[in-house]
């Protein structure tokens, strides 16, 4: 049995699952650093945001002029490069007329000469609500953006405010970001790819495990199968323990007789010249309507037991123990065929044996 369990060990190395080692798919994907270019300006966002109109308010003709006079102030400081009173000017102007893109929008285009570009944000985003087509407002938030580092988002809005009203500015600005936003656009696939590609691996190699698994404990189930039955070679059918020397039954009959070996092949309980018991008048069992018996008086030595062993009958009927303890009472005392022989379970079986050691079956 030692062979058969390194037989068994050996088919569980064979069965290794040979997918590469579970760290090399198991560790998480390190992204590289992006190499881009273009100056990005420190964030202004802990600054206090600049006050907003209120939407709420109605504008009334003489608040438009006079939103149009601070307007006109707040250029010509912006002429004279004097972008704070500039930033004053317009948000008078925004006060007087909330309602107006294009005030948001030139205060915007200050804040991006001022370097602030999340005041910037703030006003292009005031004006893109006011008026969605407002082209000034991409324009000045795509520049803010890209002054913050965040290259898809200013080309996205670059390229809207083009296609609205395109200008120098733009293109001059969309051919620093657009290299950027590329870089990034690729990066962001490939590491994507890669991440696909690991999980489909990881799904694979699990795949391949479990069936490497399924396949091993199936393999070892079957061994262990056929080292049972090799171990217990010779065995009766219906599991006779110990298996039967010279085709007898349990405990191993000299002959082929029944169990307990019995002299001249006969019955249990060692009954002298093979007989049953006491002898059997006429050569048969009492009341059993068979003459003659077994030849002789008793069961010949030569009895072929393999007809008993192959009867798939009379197998059955051993393991039942109503039947046992029928037989062993005839066998004690075979006057006792007549009360059993009307059991439709008993009396055909002791019939059937009967026959059996007659030869005529």
């Amino acid at each position: 049995m030692d062979d058969i369990d390194d037989d068994d060990d050996d088919g569980d190395l064979d069965m290794r699952d040979p997918t590469p080692e579970p760290d090399e798919l198991d560790e998480e994907i390190v992204e590289s650093d992006l190499e881009l270019e273009g100056d990005i300006v420190q964030s202004d966002h802990d600054d206090p945001p600049q006050k907003m109109g209120d939407p709420s308010v109605e504008v009334t003709e003489e608040n438009r002029d006079a939103s149009q006079e601070a307007k006109g102030k707040a250029m010509e400081a912006m002429s004279e490069g004097k972008l704070e009173d500039a930033i004053e000017h317009l948000t008078n102007a925004i006060v007087l007329n909330p309602l107006s893109a294009i005030m948001y929008g030139t205060r915007a285009s200050v804040f991006i000469k001022m370097k602030k570009p999340t005041a910037a944000i703030r006003d292009a985003n005031a004006a893109l609500e006011i008026n969605p087509d407002s082209a000034k407002g991409y324009k000045t938030r795509g520049m803010a953006y890209a002054m913050l580092g965040k290259w898809e988002e200013a080309a996205r809005d670059l390229h809207t405010a083009s296609n609205m009203d395109y200008d120098e500015e733009i293109s001059a600005v969309l051919k620093k970001v657009e290299p950027n936003a590329h870089k990034i656009v690729e990066h962001r696939r490939k590491y994507e790819r890669l991440r696909k590609e690991r999980e489909e691996k990881r799904a694979e190699r699990d795949r391949l495990r479990r069936r490497a698994e399924a396949q091993a404990a199936y393999d070892k189930a079957k061994r262990k199968e056929q080292s049972s039955s090799r171990s217990s070679g010779g065995a009766s059918p219906r599991g006779f323990p110990g298996g039967m020397p010279g085709g007898g039954f349990p405990g191993g009959m000299p002959g082929g007789g029944f169990p307990g070996g019995m002299p001249s092949g006969g019955f249990p309980g060692g009954m002298s010249g093979g007989g049953f018991p006491g002898g059997m008048p006429g050569g048969g069992f009492p009341g059993s309507g068979m003459p003659g018996g077994f030849p002789g008086g008793g069961m010949p030595g030569n009895v072929d037991m393999s007809k008993i062993l192959n009867d798939p009958d009379l197998m059955a009927a051993f393991s039942d123990p109503e039947v046992m303890a029928a037989l062993q009472d005839v066998m004690n005392n075979p006057a006792n065929f007549a009360k059993h022989q009307a059991n439709p379970k008993v009396g055909p079986i002791i019939t059937k044996m009967m026959a059996k050691f007659s030869g005529s079956q």
